[in-house]
């Protein structure tokens, strides 16, 4: 059995369970209860209150610190609103140029909910942990805020699915956003049984809600029952209250995010770029005992930190020499005795053109993809180190004889032996580089041969990946430096997505410095302060949009409502032209999501 059909059956033995205890009554007995359609508990309780009323005692900071989440927050929601109306207009743009892209990963509607486990782009682990942090900043915020402006706090909690994936506190909604006209619904003589109970546990709910709140009420003193009078919070009130949480993400955010780019990027270093991503059958490599995905950081003597310092060296070998390969895998280093073929021809292969330049002298002698060189003048191609070292040496405007294995469809004049043999004068290089340029791409797919060994390696060209990520932070001050932190860990630099120092790419680095003494735990470090950092400001800008039940939207129509009111001087025209514009909004940005996810399967039914 696989571990998705193990996790899946764990999951749907605990969704029966709780369906079993909810029907029984046994969740409501201990005040628990479910949230939304998935068998998600809320777990209440009152304990704790009192910790934030000595929590928001600073009440001057408290009101600073949400009045300038307000100002972020109106930031976030232009910002956010406008990546929307871009993606919408680029994509239109796209049906109108019959060129819509095709449906994929990053329009694919699991990745739209950020969920670890459902989000293929967010890990389990640290996702969840992110996600827990996230939500409790979000919502504690939320109460602490709420008792700043004395708005009561009837409750706070855990959510629970199998393991604890968030808390919450629950504000008094009358007093956070004024009463509402009740209407009490009377109970049809002809409701069926499934509606008698869902009634029957409304009324429940509601009673010991009640019960909770006299016990609040009880346990305080006289004076303090005096200063809690049933109060309403003041529409600048209920925009801090709403605030706070999108500025506690931002600062979360900030704070994760100074210390990865900072001091934890700062202890990682490149190990090597030298992978073992092959081992040919019956090779040298694999009688040694080299495996796929070691990395190689040493010869004999010689330290090899890419997969050319490793072809570089192997030039100077012999056939029959014996080498001793230090190999490193998950930050443990072995060392392999290997013993190079006696026969040259199990050593050297010649060099595989991957690919040719267009307009480039190779091309204009006849050279074709898929050619292997053997020799230059005098010089055998040994391997790409041959070939770049023979390059450097070479002048513009000089002829070389090149003897290439001619791919299978070569239909020009071989030699007696079977090679083809081209005559190239070279041209400057086009990037001001040594020597003179011929104008074919070796390898073609990023992964160099050694055949003197039996293996294949491959260059992640990992020290230029840390310096990218160590420029982000002095890229903020333009747009693309925002736009590379949001897609950081879905689309990365080139389509390749950073989902942190985890699996293969962790291979490739090495703790330094202050980190050395933790080991691999500076790559957990690492993990989570990048997706605690990440989610908290993902969440943080989702919540800005101009959409209920959102917190910008709540904060989006008060405003509204106060610039109406400017105007008209009527309490009911601004009431009602607010709802209208804030609902119009909140449809818009949903049809804008609709239309970005079904958008591309719609263009490829067109």
């Amino acid at each position: 059995m696989s571990g998705t059909s193990i996790a899946l059956s764990i999951f749907l033995m605990y969704w029966l369970l709780i369906s079993i205890l909810e029907k029984r009554g046994i969740l409501e007995k201990y005040n628990i209860s479910t949230f939304g359609p998935l068998p998600i508990l809320m777990i209440r309780t009152t304990k704790g209150l009192k910790l934030l009323d000595i929590l928001a005692r600073p009440r001057r900071y408290w009101r600073v610190f949400a009045n300038i989440g307000i100002l972020m927050m109106f930031a976030g929601m232009i910002s956010m609103f406008l990546v929307i109306a871009i993606s919408d207009l680029a994509l239109y743009t796209s049906f109108l140029n019959d060129s819509v892209p095709e449906p994929g990963k990053y329009n694919s509607p699991r990745n739209i909910f950020l969920i670890p486990g459902i989000n293929e782009f967010i890990p389990f682990t640290w996702g969840v942990i992110a996600l827990i942090v996230t939500l409790v900043v979000h919502e504690f915020s939320h109460a602490i805020l709420c008792r700043v402006e004395d708005i009561r706090v009837k409750s706070m909690g855990v959510l629970l699915a199998l393991v604890p994936i968030g808390g919450f506190a629950e504000p008094d909604d009358e007093q956070l956003f004024g009463k509402k006209e009740e209407v009490k619904k009377e109970l049809p003589l002809t409701a069926t049984i499934e509606e008698i109970e869902a009634w029957e546990q409304r009324e429940r709910e509601e009673k010991k809600l009640k019960e909770m709140q006299e016990r609040e009420t009880a346990s305080l003193t006289p004076e303090e029952t005096k200063t809690a009078p049933e109060v309403t919070a003041t529409r600048t009130q209920r925009a801090r209250i709403l605030a706070a949480g999108v500025m506690a993400n931002f600062c979360v955010a900030f704070v994760a995010l100074l210390l990865f780019f900072g001091p934890v990027l700062g202890a990682i270093a490149p190990l090597s770029d030298a992978m073992i991503v092959g081992i040919n059958e019956s090779s040298p490599a694999q009688a040694a005992g080299l495996e796929k995905d070691m990395v190689i950081t040493q010869v004999n003597d010689t330290n090899i930190t890419t997969g050319m310092d490793l072809l570089y060296y192997l030039e100077t070998v012999e056939p029959g020499d014996s080498l001793r390969i230090y190999a490193s895998k998950d930050n443990n280093v072995s060392v392999h005795e290997v013993k190079v073929p006696s026969y040259a021809k199990e050593c050297f292969s010649g060099v595989p053109v991957g690919g040719v330049v267009e307009g480039s002298p190779a091309e204009a002698a006849g050279i074709q993809k898929g050619m292997t060189m053997l020799r230059i003048n005098d010089t055998r191609m040994r391997s790409i180190a041959s070939f770049v070292n023979f390059m450097e040496g070479t002048e513009p405007n000089q002829t070389v004889e090149v003897e290439m294995m001619p791919s299978a469809n070569y239909t020009g004049d071989l030699t007696e032996s079977g090679t083809a043999i081209f005559n190239v004068k070279l041209a400057p290089h086009p990037t001001e580089g040594e020597g003179g340029f011929l104008g074919v791409i070796y390898g073609g797919t990023g992964v160099l041969e050694c055949p003197m060994l039996g293996i294949s390696i491959w260059m992640p060209q990992a020290k230029f990946y840390l310096e990218a990520l160590k420029q982000i932070p002095s890229l903020l001050s333009e747009p693309i430096g925002w736009i590379i932190l949001f897609g950081l860990p879905i689309y990365g630099f080139a389509g390749e997505g950073f989902r942190g120092f985890s699996g293969t790419i962790a291979q490739f680095y090495q703790p330094v410095g202050w980190a050395e003494p933790l080991g691999v735990g500076i790559f957990w470090i690492a993990n989570t302060l990048l997706w605690i950092g990440w989610l908290n400001f993902y969440v943080g800008l989702f919540n800005c949009l101009p959409a209920v039940p959102l917190d910008g939207g709540h904060v989006f129509r008060d405003y509204t409502y106060s610039l109406i009111y400017r105007f008209t001087r009527s309490e009911s025209v601004s009431e009602r032209v607010s709802n209208s514009i804030t609902a119009s909004f909140s449809m818009l940005i949903l049809f804008s999501f609709l239309f970005m996810i079904f958008g591309p399967f719609i263009g490829q039914w067109m």
